[in-house]
């Protein structure tokens, strides 16, 4: 289940998605994620099933590669699932001893999970498509304004950069450290809760130590070379927009325009 964590990886093949400007990636799948809160109806999620498979396939990302990342939240998102179900109020569909399921519990539920799902593989399109770097610039590149009001900009976006970064390079290693503990016979899946939260210290401890060794050791290399944060630093490749880029803003801002239309004037749900 580690490995099945794809936030934070970058996948290496030749699309419009991967060439297009980091600022142009940040901005949609900030506007795709709020589109998602605004959609009401099977209506909205139907356009935005569309819109994302649509990027998926331009982005030429195997879709099972994408998919993958969502076993990591299965759990998360049963338990989100499972307390809309039974607690919402409304017209009785079912009850289960002293639980019921609801009409509308059942309609939320649904749409709870088809929401939380999209933001999942939404937001790992960007990152699958966006190394690290560009994603740094392009964070930076959208902040820039509140330099005005002493905001460290730059600083701010190399620190979500190498957060990002050091995702996978944690997970690998705690996958390491699970399959070390596991061939000197250590057990992670029997016992109670108790049991379990404490099979889980002999990988936290080291994990802890490889973690804060990586961050001395990041720090001593930025220090070896004279980084000083953002103040008067160069671009070897300054971000510049492009046809390609205004095209996309277009495609994107279309799209949240026609989500917005349909919230406001759509009123009939297939659900209903």
């Amino acid at each position: 289940m580690i490995r099945d964590i794809t936030l934070g990886q970058y996948y290496q093949t030749d699309s419009i998605i991967h060439r297009l400007d980091p600022r142009v990636k940040i901005v949609s799948t900030v506007l795709f994620i709020i589109s998602l809160f605004l959609v009401e109806n099977f209506i909205g999620y139907i356009i935005a099933a569309v819109f994302l498979v649509s990027v998926i396939k331009i982005s030429k990302v195997p879709f099972k590669f994408m998919v993958r990342g969502m076993k990591a939240v299965v759990f998360l998102m049963l338990i989100t699932v499972v307390f809309n179900l039974f607690l919402e109020p409304g017209e009785p569909l079912v009850s289960i001893w002293k639980l019921t399921i609801t009409k509308q519990g059942l309609r939320k539920a649904i749409f709870m999970a088809i929401r939380l799902t999209f933001l999942i593989v939404g937001s790992s399109v960007m990152t699958l498509t966006t190394t690290p770097n560009h994603l740094t610039d392009g964070i930076e590149k959208l902040l820039k304004p509140l330099r005005f009001i002493k905001v460290p900009v730059h600083e701010i976006a190399m620190m979500m950069s190498i957060a990002l970064r050091f995702i996978p390079i944690l997970l690998e290693e705690t996958d390491k450290i699970m399959k070390a503990q596991l061939a000197r016979g250590a057990d992670f899946e029997n016992g109670n809760i108790l049991k379990k939260a404490k099979s889980l210290v002999p990988i936290l401890v080291p994990l802890f130590i490889s973690a804060f060794r990586r961050a001395n050791d990041l720090a001593m290399a930025m220090e070896a070379r004279c980084y000083r944060g953002g103040n008067h630093r160069t671009k070897m490749k300054p971000l510049k927009y492009k046809k390609r880029d205004l095209l996309s803003y277009l495609v994107v801002f279309g799209y949240f325009a026609l989500i917005i239309v349909i919230k406001i004037y759509v009123k009939v749900d297939i659900w209903q």
